[in-house]
């Protein structure tokens, strides 16, 4: 079993940066993929973000690329996203979530979000 608890979402004016963090339990963290996605009210959930097990590879949505960072500390068991310029439109729960195949496609395990309000 895998624990994910996302933390560091809050209500911030467009232009304005949130870092948020993924804490995992589990000692074999540094094997896993990790990624970020985002659910809008009345929307699907969408792909934000991956990072690969090793930390070598990321990936990002189209939306989000040049203005959101993925990066992980293996040592620590967390995952990060820096979020910079952000628009009313990035308003969504962000969740993180975890893929044991490393597989980005693929996630096991998530997390129970955390909110993000970005005001115009």
């Amino acid at each position: 079993q895998v624990q994910l608890v996302e933390s560091g979402g809050g209500l911030v004016q467009a232009g304005g940066s949130l870092r948020l963090s993924c804490a995992a339990s589990g000692r074999t963290f540094s094997n896993y993929a990790m990624g970020w996605f985002r659910q809008a009210p009345g929307k699907e959930r969408e792909f934000v973000a991956a990072i690969s097990w090793s930390g070598g590879r990321t990936y990002y949505a189209d939306s989000v690329k040049g203005r959101f960072t993925i990066s992980r500390d293996n040592a620590k068991n967390t995952v990060y996203l820096q979020m910079n310029s952000l628009k009313p439109e990035d308003t969504a729960v962000y969740y993180c979530a975890a893929s044991t195949t490393r597989n980005i496609k693929e996630y096991d395990y998530w997390g129970q979000g955390t909110q993000v309000t970005v005001s115009s």
